[in-house]
C-alpha cells in the first residue's frame, strides 16, 4: 500500500523516535522504517520532511529523513522484482523537487541532497533526466553565494559519481558536460580567488585583525568553500572531459590554461601560512587550499602528460616544487603534507615515461609521421625542458637534500621508537610512501637515482665515506653525525641495486658494518637497526664465504635488547633465506639458534595482531599481506603453532567470514591460511571447532574454494574425530549434498576423497547423514558415462571405490540404502532403465572398472565383488568365473600392501577412537594421522582369500552343488589351479 500526505505525521514521529536514546523508542521505530523503504510514496513523504519550513528547528529529523531517501535510492530506485519500489510515476516528482532543494542551509542535510542528486543521476542521466545540467547552470547564474556554493556541492558530487562510468557513451556524455559547465566554473573560480586574496590582503594590513563583521567573515568563509568545491569541479572536467592525451597526442587546451593559475593561486596562498598561524579562523583553509592545489596539478600531469609539458606549464610549476624541495621557506619547512605533495609531483615527472623518447628513427623518404613518432617527438621536447632545469649541479643538490635534510631521523621519531620499539617498526613496514615525508622523500631519491645513476652514484658513496669518516663506529652518542651516516647507510641500503658496481659490499661489510655491530651502548640500536636491514636489502651480493659471516651478523643482532633491531633481523634473515643463492645445507649449523632466538622474540612482540592487522583496516593489499605473512609463519612453527593462536585466530575468523566488508579480498587468502593452521596443528582446539560455520556459509555463498575447503573439512576429520562428526555432521553433510552433482569433474574429484573418508573413519555414524549423496554416487557408478574423457573415468572408478567400502564396512547400511525407492526414482530421472536387481548392476559396474583403479581400490572392489557372491540372485553364478579372476589377479600379485602406495584418491581410514591414535609429540600432525589411519585401513588388513574362500562357501550353499559346480567349471584351469592355491592358504 502506498504511502501519502496524510501519513506524513506519522512518519515524522517514527524519524524523530529512530533518534532516541531510548531503545523502546528507537528499535520498533527503525523497524517499522525499514518495513516502509519499499512501500511506493515513502521517498516522496520524506522529501516532503526535508522540505517541510515549519521543521527548519527539528535539524537532525530532517538529517535522518534524508538519510533514509539516501538508502531507499541505493536500494529501490532501479526496479526489482521482489518489490514495487520507487514506481516511474513517482520518480519525475522527486528529480523535480530535489533541485528546488538545493538551497539548504543545514550543511549536512545539503551533504546528503547533493550525494542523491548524484546517485539518482547516475542511474537516469541523460536519458531521464536530460534537463539536470541545464538547470544547474541555470542556478549558477544566481548572485546568491549560498546557492552557488551548494550548486558546486552538487556539480562536484555528481561529476565524481558519473566520471566512474567507463563505456564509451558515458564518457561522451561526461565530455559535453564538461563543454557545457567548464567556462562557468572556471571564471567563478578566477572571480573567488581574487576575493579570497584581496580579503585575506586586507585582514593583514588592518592594524586589528578582527577588523571583520561576523557577516563579512562568514560571507568569506562560504566563498573559500565554494572555491574548493569549484577547484575540486574543475579537477574532475579537466580529468574526466577529455581522453587522455597521452593516448591521442590531443591539446587539452585547459591544461595551458588552468596550470598556471593553479601555480600563481598556490605561490599567493602559501604565504599567508606564514599570517593565519594554526588557531587562526582561514588557517585550515589555507592548509586544505595548498594541498589540493598541488593534488590538481598532480592529477592534470597523470591524465595529460604531453599537455603539461608546454613550456608555460612544466617548467615554472617543477621550478616551484624544486625550490620549495632544496630551500623552503619558515612557512613551508614544517608544512610536511605541502613537501610531499611537492615530491610527489617532482617524482611523477621523473618517471613518466611519455617524457622519455625512443631511438626509433623513421624510414627515409617517408612524410607520414605516424602516432607513436607525434609521441616521440613531443618526448623528446620535455626531455629537453628537464634537461635544462635538471643540470648536474641541480641534481647533486637535490640528491643531498634528500639524504642530509629528509632522511635525518627527527626528535619525535627517535622518541616514538624508545617508547615502543615495536610499534615503530611496524609503523616503517606499513606506512605509504606517499603519507610521511622521509618515505616520500626516499621515493623520489629512488626516482632521481634510476634517471641519474651515473651522477649520483659516486655522490653517494662519498656522502657514505663522509659520514662514516665523521662518526667512527664507536660513537655512543646520539649526535647529528650519528644521525647522517644512519641517513647515509638508509640511502645506500634502498639503492642497492644501482650501487652494486660502485660499492663492494664485501670491503663494506668487513670494514664498515661489522665494525658497528661491535658498539654496544644502548645508543647503537639506531645503526644496528639500519645495519640489520641493509643485510637484507643487499642479498644479490652476499655470495660465497661472505654469507655465513652475514647470518652470524644477524643471529647476533637477534640478540640485541631492542625489539625493533630484532625485527629488522627477522626480515633480513627472511630475505636471505628466499633467496636463489641460499642453501640450506650452509644454514644448517645456525638452524637451533636461530628458532630459539625467533621464538624468544615472538614471545616479546605484544602487538602484531592487534596493531598491524588493526591498522590495516581497509587497506585490503596490506592484510593479504599479513595473512601470507601468517601462513608461512605458522608453516615454520609446525607443530609450535599453537604459541600463536592468540595473534591467529583473529585473524582467520575475521578473514574467512563472508560477511567482512574485506571478503571479497581476504577470502581467498584467508581460506588458505586456515587450511595451514589445520595441516600443522597437533590437536584441535574447541576454537578452531567453532570456526567451522564459516566454511559451510563460504560454500553456501560459491563453490570457488571448494578444493581447499574439501582439505580443510579433511583436516577437521582427521583432528576433530567423532567430537567434529557430532558438533557439525549436519553442515558438513549439507555441504557435501550441494556440492555432489552440481560441479564440474574438477570439483567432483576434489569432493570424493572426502566422503570416502567420512566412511571409512566412521563407518556406523556417517552412511546414514550421507544417504542422499551415497545414492547420487550409485547413479554416477552404475550409469557409465563418456569413457573416454579421463576425469569423468576418474570420477566413477572413485565413487564405485566409496561403495565398495561401503559394502565392507558397514554391509547392513548398504542392503537399506540400495532397497530405497529413490534409488529407482533417481535412475529413471537419469534416464536410465533398469530391470534386474540394483545389486546386480554394481557387480557389473565393479567388474568393468577394477582395472581402472589402482590397489586400494581393487581390494575394495574385490571384496565388494565376494560379499555379493551371497546374493541369493542366480544370476551371480553368471558373473562367479568373472568374479574369481579378479580376486586371483590381485591376490597373485603378491603386493605387500603394507607399502606406501598410495589410492587413486588418497583413501583415508579409520580413526574413530581418537585415543588410538598415538604419536610423538614431533610427528604429532595431519600427515602422520593420515599415515596412521592408512595402516590401519581395514581394506587393507582384510584377508582377501579368507573373505573369498568364506563366500564361496556361502554361494554354494544358497544355490546348490550342481549349480555352483557348474558355474566353476566355466573357469579357465589356469585361474582354477590360482583359485585352489589360495584357498589351502
Amino acid at each position: 500500500m502506498a504511502l501519502s500526505t496524510a501519513d506524513l505525521p506519522t512518519l515524522y514521529t517514527l524519524l524523530t523516535n529512530a533518534l532516541s536514546p531510548d531503545e523502546n523508542l528507537r528499535k520498533p521505530a527503525e523497524a517499522t522504517l525499514s518495513a516502509c523503504e519499499s512501500r511506493p510514496g515513502f521517498c516522496s513523504c520524506l522529501l516532503e520532511i526535508i522540505a517541510a519550513k515549519d521543521l527548519e528547528t527539528q535539524n537532525n529529523t530532517r538529517w535522518l529523513a534524508s538519510v533514509y531517501f539516501k538508502n531507499s535510492i541505493n536500494r529501490y530506485w532501479r526496479q526489482r522484482r521482489d518489490s514495487l519500489g520507487i514506481s516511474s510515476s513517482e520518480k519525475p516528482y522527486l528529480r523535480k523537487k530535489l533541485l528546488e532543494l538545493i538551497r539548504e542551509e543545514n550543511l549536512q542535510i545539503a551533504v546528503q541532497m547533493a550525494v542523491l542528486v548524484s546517485k539518482i543521476a547516475r542511474f537516469d542521466y541523460p536519458k531521464e533526466w536530460p534537463e539536470l545540467f541545464s538547470i544547474l547552470v541555470q542556478q549558477l547564474q544566481s548572485a546568491d553565494i549560498l546557492t552557488t556554493h551548494r550548486v558546486y556541492m552538487v556539480l562536484h558530487r555528481t561529476l565524481k559519481e558519473l566520471s566512474t562510468k567507463r563505456l564509451t557513451a558515458d564518457q561522451r556524455n561526461f565530455a559535453e558536460i564538461t563543454s557545457q559547465l567548464f567556462d562557468y566554473a572556471w571564471h567563478h573560480w578566477r572571480s573567488d580567488v581574487q576575493t579570497i586574496l584581496q580579503e585575506f590582503s586586507a585582514t593583514v594590513q588592518s592594524s586589528i585583525g578582527t577588523v571583520f563583521s561576523v557577516e563579512r567573515q562568514q560571507t568569506l568563509q562560504l566563498t573559500c568553500e565554494r572555491w574548493l568545491l569549484c577547484l575540486k569541479t574543475l579537477q574532475r572536467m579537466i580529468v574526466s572531459g577529455f581522453q587522455s592525451d597521452a593516448k591521442n597526442i590531443q591539446e587539452v587546451p585547459p591544461v595551458k590554461e588552468v596550470c598556471p593559475s593553479l601555480l600563481q593561486a598556490v605561490q599567493s596562498l602559501l604565504q599567508y601560512r606564514s599570517v593565519f598561524h594554526e588557531g587562526h579562523n582561514f588557517h585550515p583553509f589555507i592548509v586544505k587550499a595548498c594541498l589540493k592545489l598541488m593534488k590538481v596539478l598532480i592529477a592534470i600531469q597523470n591524465a595529460h602528460p604531453y599537455s603539461f609539458s608546454s613550456q608555460y606549464v612544466l617548467p615554472p610549476i617543477l621550478e616551484f616544487c624544486y625550490k620549495k624541495i632544496t630551500d623552503p621557506e619558515v612557512y613551508v619547512v614544517s608544512f610536511d603534507r605541502f613537501l610531499i605533495q611537492c615530491m610527489i609531483l617532482f617524482k611523477s615527472v621523473l618517471e613518466c615515461k611519455e617524457y622519455k623518447s625512443s631511438n626509433t628513427g623513421r624510414v627515409v623518404g617517408d612524410t607520414v609521421i605516424t602516432l607513436e613518432q607525434a609521441k616521440n617527438n613531443i618526448a623528446r621536447e620535455a626531455e629537453d625542458v628537464l634537461k635544462l632545469l635538471m643540470v648536474s649541479e641541480r641534481v647533486v643538490l637535490l640528491c643531498n637534500v634528500l639524504i642530509r635534510r629528509y632522511f635525518i631521523f627527527t626528535s619525535t621519531d627517535l622518541e616514538e621508537w624508545d617508547e615502543d620499539p615495536e610499534g615503530f617498526h611496524h609503523e616503517q613496514d606499513m606506512i605509504q610512501w606517499i603519507e610521511k615525508l622521509r618515505p616520500c622523500a626516499e621515493a623520489l631519491y629512488l626516482t632521481l637515482f634510476e634517471n641519474y645513476r651515473q651522477i649520483l652514484a659516486p655522490v653517494v658513496v662519498d656522502i657514505l665515506k663522509e659520514a662514516m669518516g665523521n662518526c667512527p663506529a664507536a660513537e655512543v652518542d646520539i649526535t647529528p653525525r650519528m644521525l647522517l651516516k644512519e641517513a647515509a647507510y638508509g640511502a645506500v641500503g634502498v639503492s642497492h641495486y644501482e650501487l652494486s658496481n660502485y660499492l663492494s659490499f664485501k670491503a663494506w661489510f668487513e670494514g664498515a658494518l661489522l665494525p658497528e655491530l661491535h658498539n654496544t651502548h644502548s645508543n647503537g640500536h639506531i645503526i644496528h637497526r639500519r645495519v640489520a636491514l641493509i643485510l637484507g636489502q643487499w642479498v644479490s651480493e652476499i655470495k660465497g664465504e661472505i654469507r655465513k659471516p652475514v647470518y652470524c651478523a644477524l643471529l647476533g643482532l637477534l640478540q640485541d635488547k631492542d625489539l625493533a633491531v630484532k625485527l629488522a633481523s627477522c626480515r633480513s634473515l627472511c630475505s636471505l633465506m628466499e633467496d636463489v643463492q641460499f642453501y640450506e645445507e650452509d644454514f644448517v649449523e645456525y638452524v637451533p639458534a636461530c628458532l630459539d632466538m625467533c621464538f624468544e622474540t615472538m614471545q616479546n612482540v605484544q602487538e602484531f595482531d592487534s596493531k598491524v592487522w588493526d591498522e590495516s583496516s581497509g587497506e585490503s593489499l596490506l592484510r593479504i599481506q599479513v595473512i601470507l605473512a601468517v601462513q608461512n609463519f605458522v608453516v615454520a612453527l609446525g607443530r609450535q603453532s599453537p604459541m600463536a593462536y592468540n595473534m591467529l585466530l583473529p585473524i582467520l575468523q575475521f578473514s574467512t567470514d563472508i560477511n567482512s566488508p574485506d571478503e571479497l579480498n581476504l577470502l581467498e587468502d584467508g581460506v588458505l591460511l586456515w587450511e595451514a593452521t589445520l595441516n600443522h596443528a597437533p590437536s584441535m582446539v574447541p576454537q578452531l571447532l567453532d570456526l567451522f560455520p564459516n566454511l559451510i556459509a563460504i560454500m553456501e555463498k560459491s563453490f570457488e574454494h571448494l578444493p581447499v575447503a574439501m582439505k580443510i573439512i579433511e583436516c577437521y576429520i582427521l583432528l576433530g574425530g567423532v567430537n567434529f562428526l557430532h558438533l557439525h555432521s549436519a553442515g558438513v553433510a549439507k555441504v557435501l549434498d550441494a556440492v555432489v552433482g552440481n560441479v564440474n569433474d574438477k570439483g567432483m574429484l576434489s569432493t570424493l576423497p572426502v566422503i570416502e573418508i567420512l566412511v571409512q573413519c566412521f563407518p556406523g555414524d556417517a552412511p546414514p547423514l550421507l544417504g542422499g549423496i551415497l545414492q547420487k554416487l550409485i547413479i554416477v557408478f552404475i550409469g557409465g558415462g563418456d569413457e573416454s574423457n579421463p576425469s569423468k573415468a576418474a570420477i566413477r572408478a572413485s565413487a564405485g571405490a566409496i561403495l565398495a567400502r561401503l559394502l565392507v564396512q558397514n554391509s547392513s547400511y548398504f542392503a537399506h540404502l540400495t532397497t530405497q525407492s529413490s534409488v529407482s526414482t533417481l535412475l529413471q530421472h537419469a534416464g536410465m532403465k533398469v530391470d534386474q536387481n540394483i545389486l546386480l548392476c554394481l557387480v557389473d559396474a565393479w567388474l568393468d572398472k577394477v582395472d581402472n583403479v589402482t590397489i586400494i581400490p581393487r581390494k575394495a572392489y574385490a571384496l565388494a565383488l565376494c560379499i555379493l557372491l551371497t546374493l541369493r540372485e542366480p544370476q551371480i553364478l553368471e558373473k562367479l568365473d568373472q568374479i574369481i579372476s579378479v580376486c586371483t589377479s590381485i591376490l597373485m600379485c603378491d603386493i605387500d600392501l603394507n607399502g606406501s602406495e598410495e589410492s587413486s584418491y588418497e583413501g583415508l581410514h579409520s580413526i574413530e577412537n581418537n585415543e588410538d591414535v598415538v604419536s610423538s609429540a614431533a610427528e604429532e600432525t595431519k600427515e602422520f594421522r593420515k599415515r596412521q589411519v592408512k595402516s590401519s585401513d581395514p581394506i587393507k588388513n582384510m584377508s582377501l582369500a579368507h573373505v573369498l574362500k568364506e563366500n564361496l562357501q556361502a554361494c554354494a550353499s544358497l544355490h546348490g552343488d550342481a549349480a555352483f559346480n557348474a558355474a566353476m567349471s566355466r573357469l579357465h584351469p589356469t585361474v582354477l589351479g590360482q583359485l585352489q592355491e589360495f584357498l589351502k592358504t
